[in-house]
């Protein structure tokens, strides 16, 4: 499906324009959200936080969603191990990666060089494969309210060697999230993925343990990692999905009529984050390249053949070949 500027106008006069209800004289129950992102709604992830956070409390009189973003909640991996437990968070927002340990099935929507655009990615999240991981979720311990995009592709960005061509990744460290997908996708282009934490990578730049690392053009920016980073290769190799999860036990403490309060916050989220996908890319990449750092097209070919096996044999892993058959055959 595809979006215009109409309906971000529309959707966002919707959140700010919103009158308080009235107070009660109860007490709320208290939702606190997590995400990674900084305080910042030029963020996909946090936009979707903010969104929900603001059309919730909006249109609530017994839930009050209180939102931390930078994980002052701490680490997103600890923060779902404790949501799943039924404590810290109520949720979060972030990309499916981070559970995949728990749900593997999950680990088919980080398949290397799987979406073809963004609109691909929504009609298949929005399709029978969102439904059958929703599934999934839900046994695991987790809710999903909404399925959204990244503001990008996520592409290789080097502190100091320039890459031009799929040879220049060869024995790069490139740092990229801790799980086996993510890490098979770099090994698989060449590179020698590097597990680590989204905190360190600034100062592991700056020291020269890591080559690089793979993310956003947007995230580079907010993060100012454009300070220790000299270049970006428009490898396109993942786009990591958004999404908004909740913890079962928090949701089911919640009445219907809260609940469906909720589930109309992170559509509403969902829906401007995608429909701000394509500009949000597209500017990100003209502010990194007036900042100072090379953006370089690169041709993709070689690296799309050499993830086909990738993808295959990953997805067998995961019990995901008839998720994988389905993407693939989703216009």
């Amino acid at each position: 499906m595809k979006y215009g500027k109409l309906l971000v106008s529309v959707a966002m006069t919707a959140v700010l324009a919103l009158g308080a209800l009235p107070a009660e004289a109860q007490t709320k129950k208290i939702m606190r959200i997590h995400t990674a992102g900084p305080n910042d709604i030029g963020v996909d992830n946090t936009m979707l936080a903010w969104v929900f956070t603001n059309y919730v409390n909006t249109h609530s009189d017994t839930v009050d969603v209180k939102l931390f973003p930078n994980s002052q909640l701490g680490q997103t991996r600890e923060v779902i191990e404790a949501m799943r437990l039924g404590s810290g968070a109520a949720g979060t927002t972030g990309g499916p990666a981070e559970y995949a340990s728990f749900v593997k099935r999950l680990g088919v929507l980080g398949l290397p060089f799987i979406w073809k655009s963004y609109d691909h990615a929504a009609a298949v999240l929005d399709g029978p494969v969102g439904q059958e991981l929703n599934q999934d979720m839900e046994k695991a311990g987790f809710k999903v309210l909404a399925w959204s995009v990244s503001w990008g592709y996520r592409n290789v960005v080097t502190a100091k060697k320039e890459v031009k061509t799929h040879a220049d990744l060869k024995g790069l460290k490139i740092r990229t999230i801790p799980t086996k997908v993510f890490v098979s996708a770099l090994n698989a282009m060449g590179a020698n993925a590097t597990p680590m934490n989204f905190g360190e990578i600034y100062t592991s730049l700056q020291s020269g343990v890591l080559d690089g690392f793979e993310h956003t053009a947007a995230t580079v920016i907010s993060f100012k990692m454009n300070e220790v980073s000299c270049c970006i290769a428009l490898t396109k190799h993942l786009m990591d999905p958004t999404f908004l999860v909740f913890s079962m036990a928090e949701w089911r403490k919640l009445n219907a009529q809260e609940q469906q309060v909720l589930t109309k916050g992170g559509a509403l989220g969902a829906e401007i984050v995608r429909a701000m996908a394509p500009r949000r890319e597209m500017e990100a990449l003209a502010t990194v390249n007036k900042l100072g750092m090379k953006v370089n097209e690169i041709d993709l070919s070689s690296m799309v053949q050499a993830a086909t096996p990738a993808q295959d044999e990953l997805a067998k892993e995961f019990g995901a070949e008839a998720l994988l058959a389905q993407i693939r055959k989703t216009p």
